[in-house]
């Protein structure tokens, strides 16, 4: 499936950008920072796949629910989560989102309608399915996303899961980010079925397999199965099919890539350049307004940087703060 540039309002093809430029800028500055050895913990980066994260994630409001991985700082972002407090959150500060308790691997912003990244594999796929129970309940046109990766799908929560959403008839929508490798293992190796469209269809539920990298294709087909969604349609399998730009997390040799992989990726399926490369042909946006842009986030991307590194580390008498609901 392709979609076009002007199948869009101008504005929101530069939010788009924004956003896409957004996470792209985090994810490159945690790799340069990561490395200084300041941060706590395991840091996994989304750049690469940002076209997923937006093309999905711009059909939802905070009353929708997504539940990520352990590489969810794009999901983040698109959800609407403040660059800032995140930042502070992956250095383990206070005025983090999760006052930083939670790191990387667990950022989370409930406000937001983002449930949590996840270190378990395919562990959110349930959570997204109780998100959508209560949707469904709630009855206003509320969704869930599940991500979850090509290694994750095949997890028996998230197979489980299918077939619990495919029997309630929830509104949710499953998203698979196929960057053709779980961890280390291709895809290829350990995935039997040719498409994860084909898992779908074991479960009697529709699925449909886009490229990732284009945002245009993405957001086209989850404007449909979201739409979907909302109306009763019942619960969708979504496959974008993309490429990681590093490793599966920072330090990762990545010895298992092909000779010329990574340059090959960076050159000819960056989501990013496709989508500057359809809005400037197409005349939709120009390169001033795609450079102002550029300059404004990475202006924020530094902002973050100086403010994470500045604020307090939490303290003893916070341990069990915000851990136990009070009724």
């Amino acid at each position: 499936m392709t979609s076009h540039p002007l199948a869009l309002d101008p504005a929101a093809i530069l939010q788009a950008y924004r956003t896409m430029r957004t996470i792209r800028e985090f994810e490159e500055r945690l790799h340069v920072e990561f490395a200084a050895g300041d941060m706590p913990g395991f840091v996994h980066l989304y750049a690469g796949e940002e076209a997923s994260a937006v093309g999905i994630i711009s059909h939802l409001t905070d009353a929708d629910r997504i539940a990520s991985t352990h590489r969810g700082h794009g999901h983040c972002i698109a959800k609407g989560v403040d660059v800032m407090a995140m930042m502070k959150e992956i250095y383990g500060r206070k005025g983090g989102s999760c006052q930083g308790k939670g790191g990387s691997m667990h950022i989370a912003d409930i406000d937001k309608g983002m449930l949590g990244a996840n270190g378990i594999l395919g562990a959110g796929a349930p959570l997204a399915c109780g998100a959508a129970l209560a949707a469904k309940y709630q009855g206003k046109g509320a969704v869930a996303i599940n991500f979850v990766g090509d290694g994750a799908s095949n997890q028996g929560t998230f197979l489980e899961s299918l077939n619990l959403a495919a029997v309630w008839n929830l509104p949710i929508v499953f998203v698979v980010e196929n960057n053709g490798y779980a961890e280390a293992t291709s895809r290829n190796y350990g995935v039997a079925v040719d498409s994860f469209v084909d898992r779908a269809a074991g479960f009697g539920l529709p699925g449909i397999a886009v490229d990732g990298t284009d945002f245009f294709a993405v957001h086209e087909a989850a404007g449909e199965v979201i739409r979907r969604a909302r109306e009763g349609g019942g619960p969708s399998l979504m496959e974008c099919r993309m490429v990681r730009f590093y490793g599966h997390f920072e330090g990762d040799a990545q010895g298992y890539r092909g000779p010329g992989e990574l340059e090959d990726i960076r050159a000819n399926r960056d989501c990013l350049k496709h989508f500057v490369a359809a809005v400037t042909t197409t005349g939709v946006l120009g390169a001033a307004a795609l450079a102002a842009v550029d300059a404004e986030v990475a202006a924020l991307i530094d902002r973050a940087v100086i403010e994470a590194k500045a604020a307090p580390h939490p303290v003893a008498a916070d341990l069990l703060t915000d851990v136990y609901v009070s009724y």
